[in-house]
């Protein structure tokens, strides 16, 4: 009997879309989704298979649809937080307002991401909520940054079509707070996900978390959408205190002006980026959130 099963055994290329209690569901194009557990070699070796995670597997059976994780192809990309592989970008989801965009939570964001060498599109939802010059004034604030920014409205399907062809040919990470529309936008990308929207609490004005861990979407041919668990909080402490301006290009591209080698835009004098700021081509906030990102990454004793 085992001869004959390991007859019928086929083998597969596919990708992991979501893991939940110790199994896998793996992707295969044109052939569905394969419930899956990973070979114990992946346990002794301290590999741990992520979500979008492209994988050999061998199909054990076709109904119900089971296989086994054989082996992990090599990763082009790996981000720790959200713990996923192979994204090509992320796109960063805020709401203009119900909630006000919190910029410091948004702005540490952005530096995890150049730490982890991802691009990031900036996607500020619920548009229809405020008037144009309101949504106008939010977004200036990221106009000298290199980073695209959008704004849409999930609700109302406005300037969605733009966005999609920000996603098209690529694997993309959706992330942002609780709160800000990701169920919703991810439902209008991909209907098929079905996925609950949460509502926005009104005593505490935060969203409820609807998104448990993070999944993979396939939305056409070579698209793919991650969406992961919203945040209220995140920490850079794996950064180096003088490093930290280094991942705001905005003042990377000025600090060739600093009178000193090693500036770190504080309290130095002659000063690029602080001259920047001054004359507007930095925003005033994006500078008060890196001082006191720096603060509390000096304050950290390094091991």
């Amino acid at each position: 009997m085992d001869d004959k099963r390991r007859k019928i055994e086929l083998i597969m290329i596919g990708r992991i879309i979501k893991g939940i209690a110790g199994f896998y569901y793996v992707h295969v194009e044109a052939c569905g989704t394969y419930e899956c557990k990973a070979k114990g070699i992946f346990r002794n070796q301290k590999v741990k298979p992520l979500v979008g995670d492209y994988v050999e597997i061998t199909i054990l059976s076709e109904e119900p649809k089971e296989g086994s994780i054989t082996k992990i192809l090599p990763r082009k990309s790996e981000l720790i937080r959200p713990a996923i592989a192979n994204a090509d970008q992320a796109v960063l989801l805020f709401a203009l307002t119900n909630p006000e965009p919190n910029f410091n939570l948004l702005d540490r964001f952005l530096v995890l991401m150049e730490w982890q060498n991802l691009p990031v599109v900036l996607c500020f939802n619920k548009s229809d909520l405020v008037s144009e010059e309101e949504a106008t004034a939010v977004m200036a604030r990221y106009a000298h940054t290199g980073y695209p920014v959008i704004g849409i409205s999930a609700a109302n399907n406005c300037n969605i079509e733009p966005l999609k062809q920000i996603l098209r040919g690529k694997t993309t990470t959706l992330a942002g707070p609780s709160g800000v529309g990701k169920s919703t936008l991810v439902n209008l990308l991909h209907p098929e996900a079905a996925m609950e929207t949460g509502d926005i609490s009104r005593k505490i004005q935060r969203g409820k978390h609807t998104t448990r861990h993070s999944e993979l979407f396939f939305l056409e041919h070579e698209t793919y959408l991650f969406d992961t668990p919203g945040f209220s909080s995140l920490y850079i402490n794996e950064i180096e205190a003088q490093e930290l301006c280094s991942y705001f290009p905005e003042m990377k591209r000025e600090e060739e002006g600093c009178r000193f080698t090693g500036c770190v835009h504080m309290n130095e004098p002659d000063c690029a980026v602080k001259q920047a700021v001054s004359e507007k081509r930095i925003s005033l906030s994006r500078y008060e959130n890196y001082k006191q990102m720096y603060q509390e990454l000096k304050a950290i004793r390094k091991y």
